[in-house]
């Protein structure tokens, strides 16, 4: 009885032009969006709260707040067969896309000037995610006609790296005993908001958009 009305599932699912194994793809995309939504409203609540302003001491929330997201990533992406197989669904070109946000890291050099932070972590910083955002929206419109993967491959590496590049200038630049590129100006503005909202969420996110770009491609190359 089971299996026949296994079969009479199916049959109607065809029929109706339902894809009955589209179901737990679009449950897990529900559950990602949730947790993303859950991630913003912490990093924001923590940030309104001043949380992430360590002051003089080491910044270890604000690099729990890097690290831990990626972690779990990277953790879900090796033990979850179907997280893997949804992560290697994502549309490279809207993770490319995404990358554009980055442009905003010309405030950093503009608070340069200011005199609001240090020239050792915003210069590098700011113009590295200018250069990723300002040439995203090239890459993401080339990626699907005939596209070097090679190219693809440098491009989320360099973003990548400029983003880990950032977070430790962003320690090494602070006010703590580590700061040892601090000197009167440091980035302990990084760790109010509404600047922390950047290190706490959209560094780790971008990152993340960044390792999953490299897996695909990194595939498909091998």
């Amino acid at each position: 009885m089971s299996a026949f009305t296994n079969k009479v599932a199916v049959i109607t699912g065809v029929n109706s032009g339902i894809d009955l194994t589209a179901r737990p793809a679009t449950g897990l995309r529900n559950l990602t969006a949730a947790v993303l939504l859950a991630w913003f409203l912490l990093a924001l609540g923590g940030s309104l709260l001043g949380v992430f302003d360590s002051g003089q001491r080491p910044p270890l929330l604000l690099g729990l707040a890097f690290v831990v997201p990626v972690g779990a990533f990277v953790a879900c992406y090796l033990t979850s067969p179907r997280f893997r197989e949804f992560v290697l669904s994502l549309d490279l070109r809207a993770l490319s896309l995404a990358q554009t946000f980055r442009v905003v890291g010309i405030v950093f050099v503009i608070l340069y000037f200011l005199g609001a932070l240090p020239g050792a972590f915003a210069l590098p910083a700011g113009w590295g995610d200018f250069a990723i955002g300002i040439t995203a929206p090239v890459v993401a419109w080339s990626w699907k006609r005939p596209f070097p993967y090679r190219t693809f491959i440098v491009w989320n590496m360099l973003g990548s790296l400029d983003l880990v590049n950032a977070m430790s200038l962003g320690v090494l630049a602070s006010a703590s005993p580590v700061g040892i590129l601090a000197g009167d100006v440091t980035t302990r503005l990084m760790g109010q908001f509404p600047l922390s909202l950047i290190p706490t969420f959209f560094v780790p996110l971008l990152l993340i958009f960044h390792l999953i770009c490299l897996i695909r491609v990194g595939k498909k190359v091998a």
